[in-house]
C-alpha cells in the first residue's frame, strides 16, 4: 500500500475561463494533519473538493491511498465535513446519526457504539433526542462532525470544522484529531483560525489559487523569520500583493 494518504499533482481547475487552482502539488503521509490556510476565496475548498473528486480537475491528478480520483469505491474510507451542515433539521440528532450511519453500512451495536463515542466527543450526548432545528449553529457543526467520524474513516477532510464552536470544545476536538493520527489516520483541515493551524503537522498556504508555501509550522516560521503562523499569513499576503 502507498505511504501517501492523499496527493495532488499539478492540480489545475477553471471556472468558466478563470483559473481558480494553479498547478497545486500536495502530498500528505499517513498519520499526519495538514492544515490549509488562506484568505476567503483563495481556493482551499476547491482544493479539497478536487482531491475527493467532487470537482473535476482540468489538469493534473488526484490520488487517495492507492486510488486515482474520481473513484466512488474509495468514498467509504473518507469522512468529509463541508462548510454547510447537511442535516435533516426536522429529525432528531439520533435519527440523523442512524440515517447517515446506515448509509455508511453501520447498524446494530456497531452503530450504537459509534454514536455514543462521537456524540460524547462533541459534547452532545444529552441532546440525542432533540430536534435538530432547535440546535444553535455551533451545535449543528458538532453534530456534523460526529456524523463525519461515525464510520471511523482513514482519511478525514474537514472544511472549517470549528466555526461557531467554543474554545474549550475546540480544544477537545483537536485533541481527538491528534489521537486519530496515532491510529495512522490522516486529516486535512481548512481553517481561518491560526491557532488551529499551529496544531497541524503541515500547513499549506493557498493564495489566489496557488500553493504559496508548505511545510511544518516550525519550517514556515523560520522561512519567514516570524514567531507565529498568523505572522506568516500576514507576511505572505503582503508579498503577494506587492
Amino acid at each position: 500500500m502507498s505511504e501517501v494518504a492523499a496527493k495532488l499533482t499539478c492540480a489545475t481547475k477553471y471556472y468558466d475561463k478563470k483559473k481558480v487552482l494553479d498547478h497545486i502539488d500536495i502530498e500528505l503521509p499517513f498519520g499526519k494533519i495538514l492544515g490549509l490556510i488562506g484568505p476567503s476565496g483563495s481556493g482551499k475548498t476547491t482544493t479539497i473538493k478536487c482531491l475527493m473528486g467532487m470537482e473535476k480537475l482540468d489538469e493534473g491528478h488526484a490520488q487517495i491511498f492507492d486510488t486515482s480520483i474520481p473513484d466512488r469505491k474509495i468514498l467509504n474510507e473518507i469522512g468529509y465535513m463541508g462548510q454547510s451542515d447537511a442535516l435533516y433539521e426536522s429529525l432528531t440528532a439520533r435519527e440523523n446519526l442512524v440515517f447517515f450511519g446506515n448509509l455508511m453500512g453501520l447498524d446494530g451495536d456497531k452503530l450504537k457504539q459509534a454514536i455514543d463515542k462521537n456524540m460524547k466527543l462533541v459534547n452532545l450526548e444529552n441532546e440525542l433526542h432533540q430536534i435538530v432545528n432547535t440546535f444553535s449553529g455551533g451545535m449543528k457543526r458538532r453534530l456534523s462532525l460526529a456524523i463525519t467520524l461515525l464510520s471511523n474513516p482513514n482519511l478525514i477532510i474537514l472544511d472549517e470544522p470549528t466555526v461557531g464552536i467554543d474554545p474549550s470544545l475546540r480544544k477537545d476536538i483537536w485533541k481527538q484529531l491528534n489521537l486519530l493520527t496515532e491510529e495512522n489516520k490522516s486529516v486535512i483541515v481548512t481553517t481561518h483560525v491560526m491557532g488551529e493551524a499551529e496544531r497541524c503537522d503541515y500547513i499549506g498556504l493557498i493564495m489566489e489559487g496557488r500553493l504559496f508555501t508548505m511545510g511544518t509550522p516550525k519550517e514556515l516560521k523560520e522561512k519567514f523569520g516570524v514567531d507565529s503562523i498568523e505572522e506568516v499569513f500576514i507576511k505572505a499576503e503582503t508579498e503577494v500583493k506587492s
